[in-house]
This record gives C-alpha cells, structure tokens and sequence, in this order.
C-alpha cells in the first residue's frame, strides 16, 4: 500500500467486532449534497503516481448527505458512553503517537521501521492521544483519532450514517474546485494558512504557523463552497471503499463504490503531519491505503448518509 510516510502499518489482525445494539444519533451537521458530475483525480506534478490519483475521469454521483465536520471527541464519547464500545486500540493497548508530540522525558517504546518518527505507545487511545499522560480535556471540538475502520463503522452502525465512499468524499471535499485544494491552486494564497500541516522542518520542528501543532478543532479555517470544514489536512478520514492503486482505470462513472476486495481502506485528506518536502498529499485528490486496523494520532473520520426522499 501507499503512504507509508504518513501512516504505518498497523501490525495486528483485525478483530471481529460486532455492531452496537443501541441506537443513537449523529449531531445534525450534515449538508445535503445534490450529487453530479466532476471530474475526479489528479494527474498533474502535484500527484503521486503510485497511489493511483489518476487517470483523471468523469465520476457522476447520486444525491448525498456528508458531514460538515469529521466527527469529534465529544460525538464518540456519546457513542462509548451510551454503548460501552471499545476500541481496538484499546483492545491491543496500545497505538502510534508522533515522536514530536511526546514529552522530552517520555520512555523509549520502538519506532515504526522506515518511519521512525512514529512510536508505539502503551495505552495510547481515542481518549489518551499522546498516551497515558494526555487527556482529550479541552479538544471535545478536535476529531477523534485513534479509532480504526472497525471502529469508525461501529459508531456509523449506531448513529445510522456510513463512510463515505472516496467519490462522494472527493466531490465533497472539493466545494466545486477543480484545482489540488478546495480553494483553488495555490497552497497558501496571500501567504495565508488554510489548513493544519506541518510547518517547519520535518520531523524535526513543527512551528506551528498554521495555528495548530497536532489535531485543531474541526471548525478551524474557512468551510469550502460546500460548507465542510478541513477536508485538507488535520487528520486523514476513513473512506468506505477497498483501495486499489489501478482501480481508477476501470472505475464505473455512475457512483463508484471501489474494488470488491484489498489489504487496505482508502483514507484520505491528509492531516497535520503532510508536508511538502516529503508528503504533499494534503489534497483533495490525494488518497492512500490503510490496513483496517490501524489506528494512528492523525486519523479520524467524517459520516456520510443516503439522501432521505
């Protein structure tokens, strides 16, 4: 798979989860989206060719519903406390934190081979971010991470929402732009900052220019023509979709659903750990694939739902 610079292999087996019984219901953020024809991909110097962006193509979409927000601490909280649901990476007890995130004094735990940069953490989790010494106190509004696809599907099951496929979240994340960012084609027109990358050197030093070392709150910035929020940086988010790199060769144009199999979900969006020296995939087309039962400091999700007639 793609991205291994942004997100490592998870290394466990997925465990069988089944749905909550509960019922609950999912804040009323979610746009409706009247569907149509764009064109989807990205072939351009931007792109990474390997990750499968291209060959750019036509993709028609039905009417949707999609999430102006990737779903935040305070949603999955409701979820857990209603439910009692626990995460795999509770379940496994531990979870990948980015090196810089952690406290000078912090143990030493083993790095991700190839991406040293990531740790494995004891009793890191959706509650505990950074690991046992941090709390999600003050970020109720900042998106979950740590939840993996299992995870990201339970709370869908329980609100009554889905992921979305990678076509209805691109068409949505673009807002109408045909350019590499929601806004257009410069990555900080006017020298301004539009989304929560890494700034500085990396992995070194994040300045945190942008406003946000780590996760920001999942309204920070300015919505797209479409009304959602970061669909460019901040955390990667969970697509419903299988990922295959040639897929796009012989996608259907009429509401794509992806292969019938992988190794991988398709995340997208990127998060606040692309940078341009070694990952630009903090666009609208970028897409990578991420075993299920990963869960990372830097991945979240948004929801999605069938347009109600």
């Amino acid at each position: 798979m793609s991205g291994a610079c942004c997100a490592p292999g998870s290394g466990r087996s997925g465990a069988e989860r089944s749905a909550p019984h509960v019922r609950g219901q999912h804040p009323a953020t979610l746009v409706e989206l009247r569907g149509g024809t764009f064109r989807m991909g990205d072939e351009s110097r931007w792109a990474y060719p390997g990750d499968g962006e291209g060959p750019v193509h036509d993709v028609t979409l039905s009417p949707f519903q999609i999430d102006r927000y990737a779903v935040t601490n305070d949603a999955f909280a409701s979820f857990v406390d209603v439910t009692g649901y626990v995460t795999e990476a509770e379940q496994y007890g531990w979870s990948s934190v980015f090196a810089g995130l952690l406290p000078d004094d912090f143990p030493d735990t083993r790095a991700v081979v190839g991406v040293e940069w990531w740790r494995e953490v004891p009793s890191a989790d959706w509650r505990h971010p950074e690991g046992p010494h941090s709390t999600i106190e003050g970020r109720g509004n900042h998106p979950v991470v740590h939840v993996s696809w299992t995870d990201a599907v339970a709370y869908c099951d329980w609100s009554g929402t889905r992921l979305p496929p990678e076509a209805e979240w691109e068409f949505a994340a673009r807002g109408g732009s045909s350019g590499p960012f929601p806004w257009g084609d410069e990555r900080e027109p006017h020298a301004e900052h539009r989304m929560n990358v890494f700034q500085g050197t990396f992995p070194i030093e994040d300045t945190g220019a942008d406003g946000f070392r780590g996760t920001a709150p999942v309204n920070a910035y300015e919505p797209n023509a479409f009304g959602l929020y970061n669909t460019t940086g901040n955390v990667w988010e969970w697509c419903a979709d299988w990922y295959d790199a040639r897929y796009y060769s012989r996608s259907p144009h009429q509401d794509p659903r992806g292969p019938v199999g992988g190794s991988g979900r398709v995340t997208r969006g990127g998060s606040y750990l692309c940078h341009q020296s070694y990952c630009r995939r903090y666009r609208v087309s970028a897409r990578q694939g991420t075993e299920p039962p990963s869960s990372l400091g830097n991945l979240g999700f948004r929801v999605a739902r069938d347009m109600v007639a």
